[in-house]
């Protein structure tokens, strides 16, 4: 999230990443509960990543404060929850920002 603007669902201006991203190329998957009680999953691509959190690129139907799981190519399955929705602006796909629910994020065991 470089120059990107996040905004809540409250349309107030997202915090900052505390910790640097870096940049990174791999599928994850990523499942979402649907609001009928069923689950939505589908391949998510990572574009940038932090101890405690993710820039995803998908077009899932999320919006902040929605509860995810994502499964990395590496490691366990992780809980996560959606800090930032956008659409970027050269592209036009959509970009989704992951807190890890976990302290140990990526780490987690």
């Amino acid at each position: 999230m470089d120059d990107e603007i996040n905004t809540t669902a409250a349309g107030e201006r997202a915090q900052r990443p505390r910790s640097p991203r870096v940049p990174v190329n791999f599928s994850v998957g990523l499942e979402v509960e649907d609001g009928a009680g069923g689950q939505f999953k589908e391949q998510a691509s990572a574009e940038r990543v932090s101890r405690g959190g993710a820039t995803l690129v998908t077009e899932a139907p999320v919006s902040v404060g929605t509860l995810v799981r994502l499964t990395p190519p590496f490691g366990q399955p992780l809980d996560a929850e959606v800090n930032g929705v956008w659409k970027d602006a050269e592209d036009g796909r959509q970009r989704v920002g992951v807190k890890l629910l976990d302290l140990n994020g990526w780490f987690a065991e």
